[in-house]
């Protein structure tokens, strides 16, 4: 069972839409294709996102654009 700690780690999709500067529109999208597969969770016909889990796909999903020297 989750702790209290996991609970208050849950959001709502337009708040997880608003951390990765998305739409709620896209996240459905996504979810319902399976699109860039951002993690989530459904608890009975609720929607959930983890921070942590957000959080976690950000850090896999970003990268530093590395430009060659200066001329």
């Amino acid at each position: 069972m989750e702790n209290k700690q996991d609970i208050q780690d849950l959001m709502p999709p337009l708040a997880a839409a608003i951390f990765l500067c998305t739409t709620v529109k896209s996240l459905a999208k996504w979810r319902s294709t399976g699109e860039n597969n951002v993690p989530y969770r459904k608890l009975g016909k609720k929607v959930l996102y983890s921070r942590s889990d957000l959080e976690k796909y950000l850090a896999k999903h970003s990268f530093n654009s590395v430009e060659g020297g200066e001329s």
